[in-house]
């Protein structure tokens, strides 16, 4: 588990599939150790990647952006990527950007993703 100034980060695979369970806060501060987790997780090209955001307290654009460019990476490398849906404020957040219009949101990280 990674710990970072207020952004907690559970890294699990299981098969094909790597799934990073955030919790706190993802902001200017924490993407560094975002990115840095987010490295280590791809190092053994996992098919589906799944970030968790149902435990994550708080989100700004800088977290958008974060993984708007982690959905953009794996979709250039041919892999699934997939959000677990976060509480009401991020789940705010991503309505009122839209950025839920462009990522595909499930509602646990065993949902099978088609």
């Amino acid at each position: 588990m990674a710990v970072g100034s207020n952004l907690l980060i559970d890294v699990s695979r299981n098969g094909d599939r790597v799934v990073l369970r955030l919790g706190g806060e993802l902001d200017l501060a924490s993407v560094p150790l975002l990115e840095s987790e987010v490295e280590n997780a791809m190092v053994e090209d996992p098919a589906t990647v799944i970030l968790d955001l149902s435990a994550l307290e708080f989100i700004d654009s800088t977290g958008l952006r974060a993984i708007l460019s982690l959905d953009k990476r794996c979709t250039e490398s041919g892999q699934a990527f997939a959000l677990v849906r976060g509480s009401q404020q991020v789940q705010r957040l991503m309505n009122m950007t839209r950025v839920d219009e462009h990522l595909k949101i499930i509602d646990s990280p065993e949902e099978i993703l088609l």
